[in-house]
């Protein structure tokens, strides 16, 4: 296999690597090596030497400048929540309502259109409004009094 060839497989292996890593870099690297092929291909640089110092130069130069513009592409959206609230924290205070009668302090709520199974230390029955007092993942703790979020 020529240089010529190996630069430019290299770099197209480099940008198809980046649809598999998020980081944005390795085009970067896939660029500057298929402009190495390139210019090895067209005899403007010839020397093992030139090549590694053309691949350097391009791959740190076009990180350096365009990676930040770049990645700002590729960032996806996220909900806004308070910082003080942790993943599970924020359906605390949240209304829901109980669908199964609850038996030995566990029974069915939905909340946000989802059934869950939730724990009070209330006898709780079918249509009664209950408000999220903990959330430990996929256990809630329920009670018809609202809690003060404070």
């Amino acid at each position: 296999m020529s240089a010529t060839l190996l630069w430019i497989v290299l770099g197209i292996i480099l940008i198809i690597s980046e649809l598999l890593m998020t980081s944005v870099i390795a085009v970067f690297f896939g660029i500057a090596a298929v402009v190495v092929g390139v210019l090895l291909q067209l005899g403007i640089i010839e020397s093992m030497t030139a090549q590694f110092t053309v691949f350097g130069v391009i791959s740190l130069l076009s990180l350096f400048l365009a990676r930040g513009k770049l990645k700002l592409w590729f960032k996806g959206y996220t909900a806004d929540r308070s910082e003080g609230q942790g993943d599970f924290q924020h359906d605390i205070g949240a209304r829901g309502i109980v669908v199964d009668d609850f038996a030995q302090g566990s029974g069915r709520i939905t909340l946000n259109g989802v059934r869950w199974t939730a724990f009070s230390d209330e006898d709780l029955k079918s249509g009664d409004t209950v408000w999220v007092s903990s959330n430990n993942g996929i256990e809630l703790t329920v009670s018809r009094k609202k809690p003060e979020i404070g």
